[in-house]
């Protein structure tokens, strides 16, 4: 966190320098100014700093002045020796109002209130936790699959799969070397336990990896047929005219 003191007399500015370090010695003091004219300054040519500690009688001039002359909208803790300006520190973007003397349990308690305000009211990095959702998502789907060839039992990832296929209540995989086993699945249960980002179920009989598609073909009846990557399928890759638009957009995803 980084805080910006703006108070004229030379010993409160030490004394709130210390009683910040006590407090929390990972706080950063941006700078200690003293004056309306040498904040305006500031603030028009820095970064702005988290939090502002602000005296209200100043050397040249009321720092309610200040926000006349700059855009900040930081969080103030104002700091005064009269009470009777509470009111209009208040109309301003103020978190507490601290009587001089500053005590450290005073001050503490303001930078106490800042971080719950913070945490209440700044954004979350919605990037992140979308991220998040995703991975969080991606790993409810199935990566692996127990595959039968007559009593031989074999581990296929999902990324080995060229297709499935459904013949006669029988589930088959076809992996990218046009190997056929039977899985124990349906066809509906699949489509659920499947990224829909990789796979596309074809028809009540076909869902294909995106990884094997190599072309797609205009077919009868407004049909589109698919030419698989280095795979003669022995099923027939037809996208009914029904599913041709979800294809599409799927497709272009």
């Amino acid at each position: 966190m980084n805080i910006l003191i703006v108070e004229d007399e030379q010993l409160a500015q030490e004394r709130l320098q210390l009683l910040i370090s006590a407090y929390d010695p990972s706080i950063h003091v941006a700078g200690c100014l003293e004056s309306v004219k040498e904040t305006v300054n500031w603030l028009n040519s820095k970064p702005h700093p988290d939090l502002i500690l602000l005296d209200i009688h100043l050397s040249d001039g009321e720092s309610f002045e200040i926000f006349k002359r700059t855009q900040t909208q930081k969080p103030i803790i104002f700091i005064t020796a009269y009470e009777n300006y509470a009111v209009d520190a208040f109309k301003l973007f103020s978190i507490d109002y601290i009587l001089k003397p500053v005590t450290a349990e005073a001050l503490a308690a303001a930078l106490n209130k800042y971080k719950r305000l913070t945490d209440i009211f700044v954004p979350k990095d919605y990037r992140l936790l979308l991220e998040q959702v995703k991975d969080n998502s991606s790993g409810n789907y199935r990566n692996r699959f127990l595959a039968k060839v007559g009593q031989r039992l074999f581990f296929i990832s999902a990324s080995e799969v060229a297709y499935f296929a459904a013949d006669n209540k029988i589930v088959y995989l076809i992996d990218r070397e046009g190997n056929r086993f039977v899985i124990n699945t349906t066809m509906e249960k699949l489509e659920n336990e499947l990224n829909p980002r990789d796979f596309f179920r074809l028809s009540r009989k076909i869902i294909i990896h995106a990884g094997v598609i190599a072309q797609v073909k205009p077919h009868h009846n407004n049909r589109l047929k698919l030419q698989l990557k280095g795979l003669a399928a022995a099923d027939e890759m037809i996208i009914s005219r029904e599913r041709v638009a979800e294809f599409k957009q799927w497709a272009d995803a």
